[in-house]
């Protein structure tokens, strides 16, 4: 799994609450921190694409 933060992130912080692992706040928006997704967080990051306001985070 490959995952990206668009542009439209707010930087609210939720994904990095669910998934510090993989997500942390930049100065303007959330980065990911490892790509591909380790096969043991792909499921926190399905839960924070789900709980993202701004639906910013793209799975593919």
């Amino acid at each position: 799994m490959k995952v990206n933060v668009n542009d439209d992130c707010s930087a609210c912080g939720i994904c990095e609450d669910i998934c510090p692992e993989v997500f942390e706040l930049g100065d303007e928006k959330a980065e990911v921190k490892l790509n591909p997704v380790p096969a043991e967080h792909e499921d926190s990051v399905r839960e924070a694409a789900e709980e993202c306001p701004t639906e910013s985070i793209e799975i593919s």
